[in-house]
């Protein structure tokens, strides 16, 4: 902060040689009215000449000081260190910073360097003042500290257990404690596919902040099983580490509820040979699991009423009806069996010889 002040002083002292180089000593012998229009003429050159002072220090390109690198990354508790360097004679160069300030009359480049960044500072500045025109010159440092967050977490909104087929929820993904927040970008993934992404450009704060996503779905039953997360990642520019810093959530499983479904609803006819093994495949997907009943104007045994398939070599035409059911819903399908011998000569499908009506 010395540097800042011996900085601003300089300047007031230039304005001041400005005034006593260019003010005229006043003669014992000027009237009154003439003092008082000189007086009123040296103020005005006065408020001319600060207003002039205000615009000697200067910046950017006009500046003549370099800083290497212009810009730099850093973690959070890692070392930095930058060199501001004079393109010209100088009388004294300095950095201006709340951490690290330095100043050196002696040398045409002086170091900012901090060994661990922990604190979230203003963008440092390096000041130098000139033996010439123009005599005062500063470069604002651009400084990026990050620091990764400390958690990231995913969970549903207003909701527990199962989703529902076809209802739509909200799942929210929150980041604790990262820096700075406009490089930050949230990614969205359902397995390995992105499905959506939330960047926060609007927002400018430097030091950490916690910040929310939300993500609207409405499941099918092909996504049962499926695996959401959330990933925080800082992407910080070309100065910054590649690949970017990055934290994912834990996996949220999900699990869709759906009703059965058979894969081919259809009543299916079916003609078996009497006496051969047939199956009536009743098998349908559902979550929760589907149990099964079977219905027939024949006599079934008690075990295969629940089985989701019927195998048997005893089985006698008609048609039989099964039921998949789950907490959500009940869906049935119909077997109509036929029953045929093998073929005879003239006759290769046999259905005119032993044809069994349904009882």
């Amino acid at each position: 902060m010395k540097g800042a002040l011996l900085f601003h002083h300089s300047s007031l002292q230039s304005c001041q040689a400005c005034w006593s180089w260019n003010s005229p000593s006043p003669s014992p012998s000027l009237s009154l009215h003439r003092l008082s229009a000189e007086n009123k003429m040296g103020k005005d050159f006065i408020k001319w000449i600060l207003a002039l002072c205000m615009f000697c220090s200067v910046s950017g390109e006009g500046c003549s000081l370099i800083l290497k690198p212009p810009r730099v990354v850093v973690g959070f508790g890692e070392p930095v260190s930058v060199s501001c360097e004079a393109a010209r004679p100088v009388r004294v160069l300095g950095w201006e910073s709340a951490i690290g300030g330095v100043s050196t009359q002696r040398d045409l480049s002086v170091q900012w360097k901090v060994d661990s960044l922990i604190d979230w500072i203003e963008e440092p500045i390096c000041y130098g003042v000139f033996f010439t025109a123009p005599r005062q010159c500063e470069e604002k440092l651009n400084l990026v500290l990050y620091k990764t967050p400390d958690s990231v977490s995913i969970r549903p909104v207003n909701h527990n257990g199962p989703m529902l087929e076809g209802k739509e929820y909200q799942l929210l993904c929150e980041v604790q404690n990262i820096a700075p927040v406009q490089y930050l970008t949230l990614r969205w993934y359902k397995g390995q596919t992105e499905v959506y992404n939330h960047s926060f450009a609007d927002l400018t704060s430097s030091s950490p902040v916690q910040v929310s996503s939300v993500l609207m779905v409405t499941p099918t039953k092909d996504e049962n099983g499926a695996q959401y997360r959330c990933v925080a990642e800082l992407e910080l520019g070309p100065e910054g580490p590649r690949p970017p810093p990055s934290v994912s959530s834990e996996p949220l499983n999900a699990s869709v509820y759906f009703p059965p479904t058979f894969l081919s609803p259809q009543p299916e006819v079916v003609d078996f040979v009497v006496g051969a093994e047939l199956t009536l495949n009743c098998t349908a997907s559902g979550n929760p699991t589907p149990v099964y009943s079977w219905q027939s104007s024949n006599p079934l045994g008690e075990r295969m009423e629940e089985e989701a398939a019927l195998s048997s070599s005893s089985l006698l035409p008609g048609t039989y009806t099964c039921t998949a059911s789950n907490t959500l819903e009940k869906k049935s399908k119909q077997f109509i069996v036929k029953a045929k011998t093998k073929g005879k000569e003239g006759d290769p499908e046999g259905h005119a010889w032993f044809l069994y009506s349904a009882s």
